[in-house]
């Protein structure tokens, strides 16, 4: 889009008013570029700064909390009150009391959402199983920072990482905790950036330090030998599935199905659930139970509680006598969550850009940000021994001649002398003479100047092996080794999630869940259908129906019933009696074409109630055909809700019949002739939507055939004159054919 530009005002006359360029004209813009401007910054920012974790496991404001809670001094000494801990927090995280505190409960030992929690804590912090249990306020509980926390500030004095000021610039905080096991892979954590998320499932903190060792050994290392799949806080089973974990391992991004831990007290006949999938809620999966034995889709349960007190979690089902509990927690898991899938995306910032990492790829570079701060401490402490082995080399050189040295410090006139007379007379440097001359009267003697320098050879061993270490990337990765190893020794703990596998478990039955009671169906020339129960029917039989429409069918059935709703457009519309809701016959009921989506001005013509598809279907056209279709044809192995070619569209269809065994049918054709014959004569044609069989000569050619009917014994024997032994036939005249209303629909 072109830029307009409006005439600029004047230059200002007085000088002192800067000239602004630019201002006072309108600019017009397209609209992406607006956006590109200023949506893409914060886009930025919510990925590379607020949503996603970096390496060392830690979001922005998980890191903040805690190197304010580790400069506070809560490694040690007593807890305090989350407020102060929040408030000393906005000096480096300026987004409110509320979100500060939100960060803690959830990284607290009571909230139950990690592994292995960072922050002790004394209070109500909730639940993370619990949507409804809300946490207390911060003026309630106190903390302090777990032992485990030390781990992740190890060396942080050290230059192991690189420090930035906060935001206004009056203090540093670290871009990174040095943590010396992978923190980023033993918590869970959850972020949601712009276009994109993040989805770390935790695992076992032992597997991954030894995983993490096996790797620094072995690049080749088989990860799945040692790192078992994640591991929960809130425990539950795990699916067995190589293959799904191998995915996740590999590429970062794949699921994991878990469910409940159970118990069955048999004197009490009921079931106690103690551990959730880590995805859901007591309250969710309570409400879904709810709402099942409401529809009655579970009858086994007669109440349920939840009975979480201060040992845990602990969902309580009572059921009714002679329920089986292993066949309902199978129903249970299928229907509720009780059995829930968690998704895994393991999106990770790395050097300022996020990242879809599998295991591996996350291990190798937490191996290689873990090894250069190793680094940088060994490399610290080394400078820290030169600058000392420095000092010391400049008082052993004193140790010479002592009275030389006072000598010197006593016949100086000025004190700014003191340190270049020192320098000159021993051959020291100016660092060396510094030190010298700062030293104590009391400790001129020789004793404490032989006891200084004895450290000098331990110094000098001590640079030389560092020295080494800084060459040799094998001797960092010794010393990594070391600290994972005792860091699973003192920290690991037994798995919380075990694994269950498939075929453990019994084969599960194709069980149908949908309530089973009988109904009646009605349905309208109109296409008006009513499901209505027998105790509704009796209580009043009068049938509601729009002006000029008639019931056609009606028939006993039940809620599980399968129904095909033909169509004149030679389609099916397959469904079940329990789409349909209970009504009563003082409505319309529902209009079929609209419930189940028919194609513009499609109408229904004919209604099959079936159980098991067996019978048959005659399509009778107006040429005289009729086709004999097995219901089973209609019958399809996945829940297929629309079937075309129905029935042959090539000649006019004027009825269909459903019978269940052969039986004779009258038909009649519209130059007054009548045929009766029996079905049997008939071949069933698997093909839908065949043309039929020549049942009815039509010699008059404005003849055609204008009904069909199912005759009963009587009517037969009244009708013998017009039975036929084979087929294709006239018939004969239908003068004097008395129906009575009995052989029409």
């Amino acid at each position: 889009m072109a830029r307009k530009k409006r005439e600029a005002a004047p230059k200002a006359a007085n000088p002192s008013n800067a000239y602004i360029e630019g201002a006072g004209l309108m600019v017009e813009e397209r609209i992406t570029e607006t956006l590109r401007k200023n949506f893409m910054p914060y886009a930025m920012s919510a990925i590379v700064s607020r949503a996603l974790p970096e390496i060392d496991g830690f979001k922005p404001s998980h890191r903040k909390l805690l190197y304010t809670m580790y400069k506070m001094g809560l490694l040690s000494g007593a807890r305090t009150k989350s407020a102060n801990v929040v408030g000393q927090t906005m000096r480096l995280n300026p987004h409110g009391d509320a979100a500060i505190y939100e960060t803690m409960v959830r990284m607290a030992r009571g909230n139950e959402s990690l592994l292995h929690p960072y922050v002790d804590s004394k209070g109500n912090f909730g639940k993370v199983y619990s949507r409804d249990m809300a946490y207390a306020a911060p003026r309630y509980t106190e903390v302090r920072l777990e032992a485990i926390a030390s781990e992740l500030f190890h060396d942080i004095d050290k230059e192991t990482v690189d420090f930035i000021p906060n935001y206004d610039n009056t203090m540093q905080e670290p871009t990174l905790l040095p943590a010396s096991f992978p923190s980023v892979l033993v918590n869970a954590n959850v972020g949601i950036a712009v276009s994109m998320a993040s989805n770390v499932c935790p695992f076992n903190l032992a597997e991954v330090c030894e995983t993490t060792v096996a790797l620094l050994k072995n690049p080749e290392h088989d990860i799945l030998s040692t790192l078992k799949g994640p591991d929960f806080p809130t425990g539950a089973f795990m699916l067995s599935d190589e293959e799904e974990l191998r995915k996740i391992y590999d590429t970062g991004r794949g699921s994991v199905k878990l469910r409940s831990k159970w118990n069955y007290d048999k004197s009490a006949n009921c079931i106690e659930v103690t551990q959730i999938p880590y995805s859901t809620t007591i309250e969710a999966i309570m409400e879904k139970i709810v709402e099942l034995v409401k529809v009655g889709k579970i009858r086994e349960i007669s109440y349920l509680r939840d009975e979480t007190d201060l040992n845990g979690l602990k969902l309580t089902l009572d059921l009714k006598r002679g329920t089986d509990p292993d066949k309902l927690m199978q129903k249970l898991y299928r229907m509720t969550p009780l059995q829930d899938a968690v998704s895994c995306n393991f999106n990770i910032l790395i050097a300022g850009m996020p990242r879809v990492m599998g295991v591996r790829e996350i291990l190798e570079e937490w191996i290689a940000f873990r090894t250069e701060c190793v680094r940088r401490r060994v490399y610290f402490d080394l400078h820290k021994k030169q600058e000392k082995l420095h000092l010391l080399e400049g008082l052993e050189k004193i140790l010479l001649d002592i009275d030389r040295a006072i000598k010197i410090i006593r016949e100086t006139e000025e004190e700014s002398e003191v340190v270049s007379n020192l320098m000159i007379g021993f051959g020291i440097d100016n660092v060396q003479a510094e030190y010298v001359a700062e030293i104590k009267l009391r400790h001129l003697n020789r004793e404490y100047i032989l006891k200084r320098t004895a450290e000098i050879e331990q110094l000098r061993k001590d640079i030389a092996e560092m020295e080494d270490i800084l060459k040799d990337v094998k001797k960092i990765r010794k010393i990594m080794i070391e600290e994972l190893v005792k860091v699973a020794q003192k920290y690991g703990k037994p798995r919380r999630t075990l694994f269950y596998d498939l075929a453990d478990e019994p084969t599960p039955e194709n069980e149908d869940d949908t309530p089973d009671y009988p109904v009646h169906l009605f349905l309208s020339a109109e296409g008006y259908f009513k499901k209505i129960t027998p105790q509704s029917l009796r209580m009043s039989s009068d049938q509601k129906l729009k002006e000029g429409d008639v019931m056609t069918q009606q028939k006993n059935a039940t809620n599980r019933t399968e129904l095909l709703f033909f169509t004149d457009q030679a389609q099916v519309y397959k469904t079940r009696a329990a789409a349909f809701d209970d009504t009563k016959a003082s409505v319309l009921g529902d209009f079929v074409p609209v419930k189940l989506g028919f194609d513009e001005g499609e109408r229904v013509r004919y209604m099959v109630a079936t159980e098991d598809y067996s019978g048959f279907l005659l399509f009778c056209f107006a040429n005289g055909k009729i086709a004999k279709i097995p219901l089973s044809a209609y019958a399809t192995k996945t829940n297929r809700k629309k079937l075309a070619n129905a029935y042959s569209a090539k000649n006019p269809l004027v009825e269909i019949i459903f019978i269940t065994e052969d039986c004779d049918i009258l038909l009649r054709s519209t130059n007054n002739r009548a045929v009766v014959f029996n079905t049997a004569m008939l071949l069933p044609k698997t093909t839908r939507d065949s043309i039929g069989v020549q049942v009815m000569m039509l010699k008059a050619k404005s003849a055609a055939l204008d009904s069909a009917s199912v005759l009963n014994a009587e009517q037969l024997e009244n009708l013998k004159k017009y039975v036929v032994k084979n087929i294709p036939a006239a018939g004969g005249i239908a003068k004097d054919l008395e129906l009575n209303g009995q052989m029409t629909l």
